[in-house]
C-alpha cells in the first residue's frame, strides 16, 4: 500500500493536473479512483488540502537588498544539506526567485513528512512553478530538470 502524501500528489500531478486534458474528475471520484489504487483515505485527504492550499500567494519580500536565506531549525530538520542547496542553485539559475522559493519551502513544511529528499523537493518546486502566475519559462525549465533526472536514473 502507497502511504505518503507526496506519493499521491505526484499520482495527481502526473495524471491530472499537468495533462492536456481538459476532464478534470470531481473530488469525490477523484478519491475513489485514489482508494482503488491503493493510497489510504488520510494521505489523499492530506493530498488534497495541500492542494487547495496551493494557491498561497508568495510573500512580500524586500529583493532589493542582498541578503542570505538563514532556514530556521524546522527547515534544516525537513531539508537536508544538498534539498537547501538545491534551492539556493535554483535560485542562482533564477528558476526560483525569492519569493517563489519561500512558497517552496512552506509547501515543503506543510507535506508532515519527517524528511523531504532531493527527488521529492523537485517534485514539489515543480507543483509549485505550475500553480505561480507568471512562472511558466520556470517551469518549463524545472520539468526539463525533473524528467532529464529520471531518464538518467532509467538508462
Amino acid at each position: 500500500m502507497k502511504e505518503n502524501v507526496i506519493d499521491v500528489l505526484l499520482y495527481l500531478f502526473e495524471n491530472y493536473i499537468d495533462t492536456e486534458n481538459s476532464h478534470q474528475p470531481d473530488k469525490d471520484t477523484l478519491e475513489l479512483e485514489l482508494e482503488r489504487v491503493g493510497f489510504h483515505e488520510l494521505e489523499i485527504n492530506k493530498a488534497l488540502n495541500w492542494l487547495d492550499t496551493m494557491t498561497v500567494v508568495a510573500p512580500q519580500v524586500d529583493t532589493s537588498a542582498v541578503s542570505i536565506r538563514v532556514f530556521n531549525d524546522n527547515e534544516i530538520e525537513k531539508l537536508d544539506v544538498q534539498c537547501r542547496g538545491y534551492l539556493l542553485f535554483l535560485e542562482q539559475v533564477g528558476v526560483l526567485d525569492v519569493e517563489t522559493r519561500e512558497v517552496v519551502i512552506e509547501r515543503v513544511l506543510a507535506l508532515e513528512s519527517e524528511e523531504v529528499d532531493l527527488e521529492q523537493l523537485k517534485w514539489v518546486v515543480l507543483m509549485v512553478l505550475f500553480y505561480q502566475p507568471g512562472r511558466e519559462v520556470a517551469y518549463a525549465w524545472m520539468e526539463d530538470l525533473v524528467f532529464e533526472d529520471m531518464e538518467a536514473v532509467v538508462h
